[in-house]
């Protein structure tokens, strides 16, 4: 079996557990002699439900293959997101593409996804549980899942935090811990 054909195979396993979810269809017309034209543009937000996502947008004269382009370039444009306990983001981040300003904070377990119509889409299909999130400025689903993916640009989770600095994880969280050493100095 060759490289290629391995690559083939990986590729076909990873699109099997993707999830897509389509945000919006934006029809658009071109006036001509004869009448109107019309065109697609579709935007996709696909993930594992494990911690990784991607978005991707496609335009064609038919609905399915505007669909169909904007889920292959979604799958080209995956991110790895870090989430805490499986279920929810590690702390609490804004973001913002343009106009669109978006806040993200982790919630305790059993709060839900709560957010508007694209960043739900974006934390469904990124397998988030619990999350609260708010948009404001624009309504633009556009603008609105670019802003989240900017947030998420900016997510570090403790191991990434003591990897960059060379410690340990529960060095990061300042251990709180006393020992009976400590104790008995008290």
């Amino acid at each position: 079996m060759s490289k290629i054909e391995k690559q083939d195979k990986r590729n076909q396993k990873d699109d099997n557990d993707l999830v897509d979810k389509l945000v919006g269809i934006n029809r658009v017309a071109k006036v001509v002699k004869g009448g109107r034209r019309f065109g697609f543009a579709a935007l996709v937000v696909v993930g594992d439900l494990r911690g990784r996502v991607g978005f991707g947008t496609g335009k064609a004269k038919e609905v399915p293959e505007a669909i169909k382009k904007a889920t292959d370039d979604a799958k080209k444009n995956m991110v790895k997101v870090p989430m805490k306990e499986g279920r929810t983001l590690h702390h609490d981040m804004k973001g913002h593409y343009g106009a669109g300003r978006v806040v993200l904070r982790s919630a305790p377990s059993g709060t839900g996804i709560i957010a508007g119509g694209p960043m739900r889409a974006v934390f469904e299909t990124l397998g988030v549980q619990d999350v609260v999130a708010k948009s404001i400025g624009t309504s633009n689903p556009h603008n609105m899942i670019k802003a989240t993916f900017n947030a998420f640009d900016s997510m570090n989770s403790p191991r990434n935090i003591a990897n960059k600095r060379g410690k340990k994880v529960a060095e990061i969280f300042g251990n709180k811990l006393k020992t009976s050493v400590d104790t008995e100095k008290d």
